[in-house]
């Protein structure tokens, strides 16, 4: 008992840390930038004393992009962790096992060929991804599951990234073939820029997030089981196949939105529950809510560096996160 409050005490601390971490990161970012605001003059806009100038910089600009990419992080995190309870692999992303380059072909499609309409865009984009992750985790699914064999992580791994190279090529395929007009915002997607930066964007995102993380903690004794052997999983007598399709669904429709509308981004889903789980132990219920903050804050980080770093457009956060990604992934690789 000692041990759980121990656990507990250690899990509120590092949350309070992360809270304050983004806290502060969501001030700089929003202080920083073409049109600078001091951190008076920022206070006092937030307050309702800012100039029309100010207003449209923070308001209509700053604030929604930091909302979305607060909320994609957290996302994307989530979905790793999830993944990485469903597969017993601490390599599962879903950048690296193609499910996000499935909801960009699916994107990349939709946004080539159907007729647009404005309104409708941002709320139709994350069900497109979805439908589109969806199809590619199936796919992944049944390619690396033997029947009569219990799921092998290694080979969902491998397949993944398999399907995720052989949807890059299409991807590849669809912009050579498409008006050039439409190219740079396909260009934007796949470098992760962070191009979904409004309110109906913020709108379209947070329900997923608000009934998905719920559901996911419910679930949190079902991922500790599917994370340990399937003779564990089965003696403790949890129905394995349900409850690893549920959770893969909820894992595939959390990514599929978040790169709906941040663009394709990896390795969010791969660190963020890695840190977590490294800081307060492998128990979903205790590292779950740590690593959606942490991922949450990653992003968030990672957007406010590109965008300052290089005038004027910036760096993509889905480059800056591969910057920072790509060597833990290979630490982790050598690791295991």
């Amino acid at each position: 008992m000692m041990n759980s409050n121990a656990k507990v005490q250690k899990q509120m601390i590092v949350f309070v840390v992360m809270l304050l971490l983004i806290g502060a990161t969501i001030i700089v970012g929003m202080s920083l930038g073409s049109g600078a605001l001091s951190i008076n003059r920022l206070f006092q806009t937030l307050f309702g004393y800012g100039t029309n100038k100010e207003n449209l910089v923070l308001f209509s600009i700053r604030l929604p992009r930091i909302a979305v990419t607060l909320l994609a992080g957290m996302a994307l995190a989530l979905s790793g962790a999830i993944l990485q309870g469903i597969t017993r692999n601490d390599l599962a992303d879903p950048g690296i096992i193609g499910i996000n380059a499935g909801a960009g072909v699916a994107i990349a499609v939709f946004f080539l060929y159907a007729p647009l309409d404005p309104k409708s865009f941002a709320y139709m984009l994350p069900i497109v991804a979805f439908l589109g992750a969806l199809l590619t985790a199936a796919l992944i699914y049944m390619f690396s599951n033997s029947k009569g064999k219990e799921l092998q992580p290694v080979k969902l791994v491998l397949v993944g990234v398999g399907f995720a190279l052989a949807l890059s090529g299409l991807m590849i395929v669809l912009i050579s073939s498409a008006d050039h007009r439409k190219v740079d915002f396909i260009a934007q997607w796949l470098a992760g820029n962070i191009w979904g930066a409004d309110w109906p964007f913020v709108w379209a995102l947070l329900p997923w997030l608000v009934i998905l993380l719920p559901f996911t903690l419910y679930k949190s004794n079902a991922l500790n089981l599917l994370s340990m052997d399937e003779a564990v999983a089965v003696g403790a007598g949890v129905s394995i196949n349900r409850n690893r399709l549920l959770l893969l669904g909820t894992a595939v429709a959390l990514a599929a939105a978040a790169v709906s509308v941040t663009g394709g981004i990896a390795f969010v889903g791969l660190m963020a529950p890695h840190i977590a789980k490294a800081i307060v132990g492998r128990r979903h219920q205790y590292y779950v809510p740590i690593a959606v903050l942490m991922g949450g804050w990653l992003l968030l980080f990672a957007d406010t560096i590109g965008r300052n770093l290089v005038d004027p457009s910036g760096i993509p956060a889905g480059i800056m996160v591969a910057l920072i990604g790509g060597p833990y992934f290979l630490y982790l690789l050598l690791k295991k």
